[in-house]
C-alpha cells in the first residue's frame, strides 16, 4: 500500500476538496466523476448509490484513480492510483452522512432519495504521485 507523503495529508484529512474519480467502462472508455471522499487508516473511501455508473464500475478488483486538487493553490495536487479492496452497504447511510457533515457542514445527506442503497467503496493506494 502506497502512503500520502506527510506534506499533503491535508489534502486527504482536513481540507475538503473534491476528487476526481476515474474509473473504467466496461467497454474499456474512461469515465470521470467529481466527488466526496474520506481518508480512514491509509484507504480512500467513496460514497454512492448503488446502481449509478461509478458505481457498477467499481466492483472489489477494480483500478481506480483519484486526482486531488488543493482548493487554495491548482497547481498543488495529489494523484492516487489503486484498486478497490472491499464494496458493502454497511454503515453507507452513515458514511454519507458523515461526508454531508466534511462537505456541506450539515448532519445529514439532504439529497438521500427513500429508495436508494449507500454503498462504501474503500481503494487501497498503489501509487501515490504530487506535485506543488
Amino acid at each position: 500500500m502506497a502512503a500520502v507523503p506527510e506534506a499533503y495529508l491535508d489534502l486527504v484529512t482536513t481540507k475538503a476538496p473534491l476528487a476526481h474519480l476515474a474509473t473504467i467502462m466496461k467497454d474499456g472508455s474512461p469515465q470521470v466523476t467529481p466527488i466526496w471522499f474520506d481518508y480512514t487508516d491509509g484507504l480512500i473511501r467513496v460514497n454512492s448509490a448503488k446502481g449509478r455508473v461509478k458505481s457498477r464500475n467499481m466492483a472489489e478488483g477494480a483500478k481506480v484513480a483519484l486526482s486531488i486538487v488543493d482548493p487554495a493553490n491548482g497547481y498543488r495536487y495529489i494523484q492516487i492510483r489503486g484498486t478497490v479492496t472491499k464494496v458493502t452497504e454497511e454503515g453507507g447511510d452513515a458514511h454519507i452522512d458523515s461526508l454531508a457533515k466534511k462537505y456541506l457542514g450539515l448532519d445529514a445527506y439532504p439529497y438521500r432519495s427513500a429508495a436508494e442503497v449507500r454503498l462504501i467503496f474503500e481503494i487501497t493506494p498503489a501509487s501515490v504521485q504530487v506535485m506543488g
